[in-house]
């Protein structure tokens, strides 16, 4: 039978597949002798086969849960359901990849009437009374709300009635008596709500909250978070069942979660934050303000004593940052959860280089142990230090997740996501956040909350996915119904524009300028790092000087895409290109060409200054002849007096042009097919430039790289290329100097992959286009495909968006075709890549993996192309180190093995020499000829087994 259950003290950290990453922490720290409430965990084997199973607990897994129920109730002396001595449990989530938040927990799990009675029977003291009403009433809550998907809203209402009715403001202020009316209430709206009574008995309770476990996988936050994050839906989650500890049980007791470092500045210290009679969920929720983790040591001396053992042995172990969740029950600390933090990008850097200083980690952890995507948020803008020093803050809340955000006041995360589409920048202001309003917590500049902590919801998201954050500012007063809130003596409604300091914490009114953020320091020590040990290169999609200039400050190390046609919609170049398009013949053309040519001269020689001698791909003519034409009645009266041209002849050249799928149309080489003129003018203000550049700086050695768009058969490449190679020679013939340059082609049909064979003996070099591959290889619409996609993703048909991940099973097989038909025909070619993806961790992954030579991505993705590219060859190295070692053991249990056999046929042999030797007669002279036989055929087995390990 299949292992669908593993006891704590059975797994360990390496198993992190198979029990997730919850799970396999928990068994870890049972190993090393940490205080950890013995549970049991139910594999992600299992949210599988759930799945699998139509969304049902199979017969075989619940038969195991339930022996493994027995095995704890053993380990904790308790018993599931029991009156007299209870074993309740909490049912956690948790997955391969860390997901905060998106995933369900339910807490005080075995709890019902008759359980409760018997509880507060055997314990007299009111304070236990309340302690086991205040966690009855949390267990049908939240129970209600996970389980059995009923709004927490309504729970939430009656607790805030029940407060009011009390003239209290917190609820541990609630009395028993007060919490056992709303564990009664609470029970009436669940059945209100469903229309059955709250289930009683704790096996049904704890199957359904399984399964709410499992199907938590599949919520639309968790989805969410799965596409932006690359982790896979097939991994599913594992399941922790642990026995309660509480937090909520007296003023003796307390819940808390802690970092190692901090996780906002990666400063070396502990931080944390807790609360006394209080559980977990209290501390994340925002609920009440937590306290510093500092004042623990004045509340619970023996146990924070306790505590920062913990975190010292654990960051040794694990040689990370960790983040940890505890409870402390009567004085005593139990550990609930650890992981490797979350952690902003600048907290990232200090902590990878802080830990290789300690001699904790070497190099190439610390390169591998940093998200590459979260790179992204030092390179955007923060506040201008001046127009910051003259602004003075309303108001000042927890400064959660560093950076600036400045925008447009929205009350809630659908608000965000709608003003966001209609291109709107906002920051959401919230009371608290919830995993829910994940959607328009990424839609969002900035997020702002009243309540909450460091650790809070909004605190730990914003941090992970990189956006900026102020929580906690008690300040506010806020109604998020009428849609405004007042702070420092102003009020702000929706619509009103904020600005906020992700770092200080700072809030301001009105628009506050940003400038780009400067990198240097830690940032400058990893990338050093990274390019140590990258094999990829990383070049530049760079249209303007001053695009290549900060593609050139964050390392690329070339440009690998150059869009000409973006250059020629400025207005002292779109009015001669219109000429061009309007005219009839090849000598009108070259005429209107003529005036464009000074101005792409120009354009090139500051992109080879800005490049300083890097290669520099430069694209010719790509888009289609109708994206340039006017489109108002002004622009084309004008273009009509421009080329003596009548309105009518306008009007019908402009309708001409229109196709009924341009992207697939006349565009790319088929424009330089049809007009060759304009391959010719750019080829021609391409050397001329690299020539000009050239003189001006004799150091430098010019090679430009000149690709031709959207070939598809080896003939029309040809066809082109000779227009451009004899307009290159005729240019350097003239100028009297000798430059190299390359002619290539960017790879963007398929059938140019299915024929790289034939391409590649005219090509000096690929580049992929994998925005159009994409959208060729799927039959995809790249500007359609978001009307339709999300339903894809709901269906399970696709998991990502094939545009911002790359295919790997379908575009990225044609890559590697297209290399692999290439290569062997052109060993010279270098081949890289030029769409979005060059810019996406997981694509460049597989670029590194397929042998690519280089990748291209915007300016402000160098960085992150540069980490992702040094993390894709540590982990091809070793890959290949540990393929090599499993290799080698198993050769080495061949070559053991293959010695047993030789001594036990010698034995064999002497067994049966001795045994005949005692055997008088005729026999004797065969079987001593049979036995030395036997002898040297073993003997002649051992020695080449010998030879061939000497060989290996």
């Amino acid at each position: 039978m299949k292992k669908w259950v593993y006891l704590f003290s059975e797994g360990n950290a390496t198993m992190r597949n198979l029990l997730g990453g919850k799970g396999a922490n928990l068994a870890e720290m049972t190993n090393i002798g940490l205080p950890v409430p013995q549970g049991f965990i139910i594999t992600t084997e299992a949210c599988t086969q759930y799945y699998e199973d139509g969304r049902q607990i199979n017969d075989e897994i619940m038969k195991q849960v339930m022996e493994y129920v027995a095995k704890i109730e053993e380990i904790n002396g308790k018993k599931f359901g029991s009156l007299e001595n209870p074993l309740l449990v909490s049912v956690r989530s948790g997955a391969r990849a860390s997901m905060p938040g998106m995933m369900d927990t339910i807490l005080n799990l075995g709890l019902n009437d008759d359980v409760v009675a018997s509880m507060i029977k055997n314990n007299p003291d009111p304070k236990f009374e309340r302690f086991v009403y205040d966690s009855y009433r949390r267990f049908i809550q939240m129970f209600s709300d996970v389980v059995m998907e009923v709004g927490k809203k309504y729970f939430e209402q009656l607790i805030d009635q029940m407060k009011e009715k009390k003239g209290v403001k917190f609820d541990v202020e609630l009395t028993a008596a007060d919490l056992k009316e709303l564990a009664e209430q609470f029970k009436a709206e669940y059945k209100a709500q469903l229309g059955e009574d709250f289930p009683s008995d704790p096996i049904v309770q704890l199957k359904e909250a399984i399964k709410a476990v499992f199907r938590s996988w599949d919520n639309p936050r968790a989805n969410v978070y799965r596409r932006d994050n690359d982790i896979p839906y097939s991994w599913g989650t594992a399941v922790s069942v642990m026995p309660m500890v509480f937090g909520n049980l007296n003023e003796n007791s307390g819940t808390g979660v802690a970092f190692t470092r901090d996780p906002a500045t990666g400063e070396k210290k502990l931080m944390g934050e807790f609360l006394t009679n209080a559980q977990g969920e209290d501390v994340v929720a925002g609920i009440r303000t937590p306290m510093p983790i500092a004042q623990m040591e004045e509340k619970f001396p023996a146990a924070y004593e306790d505590f920062v053992k913990v975190c010292a042995l654990l960051e040794d172990h694990y040689r990370d940052m960790q983040d940890m969740e505890f409870t402390i029950e009567n004085g005593k600390l139990y550990m609930l959860q650890c992981r490797n933090g979350k952690r902003t990008a600048q907290a990232a850097l200090k902590i990878a280089c802080d830990l290789v200083d300690e001699g904790m980690i070497d190099e190439k952890k610390a390169v591998s142990m940093i998200d590459p995507r979260n790179l992204d948020t030092l390179l955007h803008p923060q506040f201008d230090a001046a127009a910051l020093k003259a602004a003075t803050p309303l108001g000042k809340g927890l400064g959660a997740s560093p950076g600036a955000a400045c925008g447009k006041i929205v009350f809630t995360a659908d608000d965000a996501v709608a003003w966001k589409a209609r291109k709107e920048k906002v920051v959401l202001v919230r009371l608290e956040t919830s995993p829910e309003d994940i959607t328009g917590m990424k839609a969002a500049e900035g997020i702002l909350t009243v309540r909450g902590g460091m650790t809070s919801h909004a605190a730990v998201v914003a941090r992970g996915m990189g956006e900026c954050c102020v929580s906690g500012c008690g300040d506010i007063k806020i109604d998020e119904e009428a849609k405004y809130f007042t702070l420092g003596g102003q009020t702000f409604h929706e619509g009103d524009f904020i600005s906020i300091d992700g770092t200080t914490g700072n809030i301001y009114g009105g628009v506050i300028p940003t400038v780009d953020a400067s990198i240097s320091g830690y940032f400058g020590r990893i990338m050093g790092w990274a390019d140590k040990y990258r094999t990829l290169k990383v070049r530049t999609n760079a249209d303007t000087p001053r695009d290549a200039r900060k593609a050139r400050e964050l390392g690329a190390e070339g440009i690998g895409l150059t869009r000409t046609e973006h250059m020629f919609f400025e207005a002292t170049r779109i009015a001669a290109f219109r000429e061009m398009i309007c005219a009839e013949t090849k000598e009108e053309r070259e005429v209107a060409l003529a005036k464009i040519q000074p101005y792409q001269q120009d354009d090139f020689e500051k992109l080879y200054e800005a490049l300083e001698g890097t290669p520099v791909t430069i694209r010719l003519l790509d888009p289609p002849l109708h994206e340039f034409v006017p489109n108002t009645e002004e622009e084309m009266a004008l273009l009509a007096k421009n080329t003596g041209r009548s309105i009518e002849y306008i009007h019908n050249l402009v309708s001409s042009l229109h196709e009924v799928n341009p992207m697939m149309g006349h565009r790319g080489c088929r424009l330089a097919v049809t007009y060759p003129e304009i391959a010719v003018m750019q080829t021609r203000a391409i050397i001329r430039a690299a020539i000009k550049v050239q003189q001006n700086h004799p150091e430098w050695t010019m090679c430009p790289e000149i690709m031709i768009p959207l070939t598809s058969e080896l003939k029309e490449f040809v066809y082109v290329k000779k227009f451009v190679v004899e307009t290159a020679e005729e240019e350097l013939a003239a100028a009297g100097v000798k430059i190299p340059y390359q002619v290539g082609t960017m790879i963007e049909i398929p059938r140019a992959c299915l024929t790289a064979d034939e391409i590649a003996k005219e090509a000096d070099f690929f580049c992929f286009g994998t925005n159009d591959l994409t959208q060729m290889t799927y039959g995809f619409s790249r500007d359609d495909a978001g009307k339709f996609l999300g339903y894809y993703y709901d269906a399970k048909i696709l998991e990502n968006d094939p545009f911002a991940r790359l295919d790997r099973n379908g575009v990225g097989k044609l890559m590697k075709m297209t290399i692999d038909l290439g290569k062997p025909v052109n060993p010279a070619l270098h081949v890289g890549i030029c769409g979005e993806h060059g810019g996406d961790p997981s694509s460049i992954e597989f670029c590194n993996e397929i042998g690519l030579d280089y990748v291209s991505c915007s300016p402000f993705r160098v960085p992150i192309a540069r980490l992702a590219a040094a993390q894709a060859a540590i982990a091809a190295e070793a890959a290949k180190e540990a393929a090599e070692k499993e290799e080698a053991e198993q050769f080495q249990a061949e070559v053991e093995r293959k010695v047993e056999a030789a001594k036990a046929a010698l034995k064999d042999a002497g067994e049966k020499f001795s045994s005949a030797a005692m055997d008088a007669g005729a026999e004797l002279k065969d079987f001593l000829s049979a036995g030395v036989k036997s002898l040297v055929a073993g003997w002649e087995e051992v020695k080449k087994t010998f030879g061939e390990q000497r060989n290996k």
